[in-house]
């Protein structure tokens, strides 16, 4: 009897004392979404992130890939990374090695400062340990593992931290709260439910040790996507960071699901629209974030597209945090500093424009664009990136259409494999009808499985000519798209070019595809009582814009062109004249601003 007198107080305790946890995180919860965001991140606009580390000394991943997870493709036998490792450093090289590979010589924490101040950002973004656990601080939980023991034999947080500041920007610290390879706990190899004692014995007390040395204005959390922000005691961390730096101080979302605090971070993606948190899209200046030897010189795109994505992001209530990927002697490659310094150089003219602005009541004005090539066959995967220039990354469509012939009369099982949506037509019938939308969080971009595959079947002849169509839509974050035939002698392949035409003759390969999208021509943002229109397109004789009448002492100029503009209110528009600005007079080439002030 008393035996069971103690088993009942024992689990009664247990309860209460659970349900008292649970209040007190509930409350940690509240008090953390109730605080204020900080004014300086919301006027900041544009920041420079930084993914630095043991996998710049490789440098390389496929054209669409992220070159920081290097060491997760060899663990997978990823056979472009594999090959390369063996093919440049040797049967024996480890990723371990690579830690006497990355010397930093070049280094100069002071220079990139003044570049990134000269690029028109207000704050920094330091990846100070990616997944693979390599700290760049002399972190007494990674002894041999860190940037002062090995390599460099530096505090690269330190130094950057301290360069950061006296250029007068913000300092913010990337952190990836999981690993790959802790012997506590691997993530992606080991259950995600057993990460407890990798958390409590060794990710909190390292967490707390890097930011109370270096107290940074920003967090920006990483890797938290298979597990809870409870198990992750994220509401913990989150107000002990907030009461150790004090009102300056933010955090990103990512800690885990069951919160939902912080700034909002899509990345790689068309951007999103105004929310009633803060928000920066995250993305490289070319397709990684790690620099990446393999991409191709159009993955960095123009300074044009860099400023016209920037101003829409900030016309819709956000901002950026733009990348660079040193290399691991410490030097920025020349391309991505010019791209900076370009950007820098337009923010400079226009930073009323920018610069502590708000949201207008029109966001931006949007028009079709429809885009035509020839494609030898389907097999495509954009991952987040747009399928050509002048598409946009997301909510795009493609409408492919001409022919098919086939080696030999039989059924032929059709198959796509897409991300997100598909129908084929073969002979004018319906044969596949993939209708799904993927899933996932903003930062798992490697190896998430998220493509949908459905298949169909028809009896085809040899020698006969079959009109096809296929009609794809591209939601959000990853696009891909691929047809595969296969017959019960033959095995499954993708619907070779030989196949395909565009013409009925069969003379020409390949099916005609028609992209299209919306594409943003112009943007609004309001400050101090002035709006700001910002035109994509130059305005050869009028601009033309959708907005209510301004009144009549409302005054119209170009942003760095000292002289008022005629305009009139017509048929609901504003159409302001540009047709005597002479083209010595322009500003700038790569967008136009323009101050409608109502005093």
């Amino acid at each position: 009897m008393n035996k069971i007198l103690l088993f009942l107080l024992a689990s009664t305790l247990t309860v209460q004392a659970n349900f008292a946890q649970s209040n007190v995180e509930d409350e940690l919860v509240k008090k953390i979404n109730e605080r204020p965001y900080p004014q300086w991140f919301k006027d900041a606009k544009l920041g420079i992130f930084i993914h630095w580390g043991l996998y710049s000394v490789p440098s390389y991943g496929s054209k669409e890939s992220y070159a920081e997870w290097f060491l997760r493709g060899i663990q997978t036998n990823d056979t472009l990374r594999t090959k390369f490792m063996k093919d440049t450093y040797g049967q024996n090289f480890t990723y371990k090695d690579f830690a006497n590979e990355f010397k930093a010589e070049l280094f100069n924490p002071d220079e990139w400062s003044e570049l990134f101040k000269k690029a028109g950002a207000k704050y920094v973004m330091l990846v100070t340990k990616h997944h693979d656990g390599y700290a760049l601080w002399p972190s007494k939980y990674n002894r041999n593992w860190n940037s002062v023991d090995t390599g460099p034999k530096r505090d690269i947080v330190g130094e950057l931290t301290e360069s950061v500041r006296n250029a007068g920007l913000k300092m913010g610290l990337y952190y990836s709260l999981s690993e790959w390879n802790h012997p506590l706990h691997k993530w992606y190899t080991d259950p995600h439910d057993q990460i407890g004692p990798y958390v409590e014995q060794y990710m909190i007390p390292q967490f707390k040790e890097l930011v109370s040395t270096y107290r940074p204005s920003l967090i920006f959390a990483d890797g938290e996507w298979f597990n809870t922000a409870k198990q992750w005691h994220s509401a913990e961390l989150i107000d002990w960071y907030y009461n150790l730096v004090g009102e300056d101080a933010l955090v990103n979302n990512r800690w885990g699901h069951g919160i939902d605090t912080g700034f909002l971070t899509p990345e790689y993606s068309a951007g999103i629209k105004v929310t009633d948190r803060p928000w920066a899209e995250v993305r490289g200046i070319g397709r990684s974030f790690g620099l990446n030897r393999n991409e191709d010189l159009e993955a960095y795109g123009t300074p044009q597209e860099l400023i016209h994505r920037f101003v829409q992001t900030v016309a819709n209530g956000g901002g950026m945090i733009l990348n660079v990927g040193p290399g691991a002697d410490g030097q920025i490659p020349l391309i991505q500093q010019e791209r900076l310094v370009q950007l820098g150089d337009w923010l400079k003219l226009n930073d009323e424009a920018i610069y502590g602005s708000t949201t207008y009541k029109v966001k931006e004005e949007e028009k079709i664009v429809s885009i035509q090539r020839v494609d030898a066959e389907i097999n495509f995967n954009w991952v987040r990136n747009s399928p050509m220039k002048g598409i946009k990354e997301d909510n795009f469509d493609i409408e492919w259409n001409g022919y098919i012939t086939v080696p030999n009369s039989d059924t032929y099982t059709f198959e796509t494999k897409a991300d997100d949506e598909v129908v084929v037509f073969i002979d004018n019938k319906t044969i596949i009808n993939q209708n799904y939308t993927a899933t996932g969080t903003q930062s798992e971009v490697m190896g998430a499985k998220t493509t949908a595959s459905t298949n169909g079947t028809i009896k085809l002849d040899k020698g006969k000519v079959y009109p096809i169509t296929i009609k794809y839509r591209e939601k959000k974050q990853n696009a891909s798209v691929a047809l595969f035939w296969k017959t019960k002698k033959t095995e499954q392949q993708i619907v070779p070019g030989a196949y395909l035409f565009q013409d009925k003759d069969t003379t020409k390969n390949g099916l005609i595809g028609d992209y299209s999208s919306l594409q943003t021509y112009l943007c609004y943002t309001q400050n101090n009582g002035n709006i700001y229109a910002i035109s994509f397109e130059w305005p050869e004789d009028e601009l033309v814009l959708s907005i209510e009448d301004l009144g009549a002492n409302a005054t119209i100029k170009m942003v760095g062109l000292d002289r008022k503009l005629d305009w009139e209110f017509k048929d609901g528009k504003v159409v302001v004249n540009t047709a005597n600005i002479k083209y010595n007079e322009i500003p700038s080439h790569d967008a136009w601003a323009f101050e409608i002030s109502k005093k």
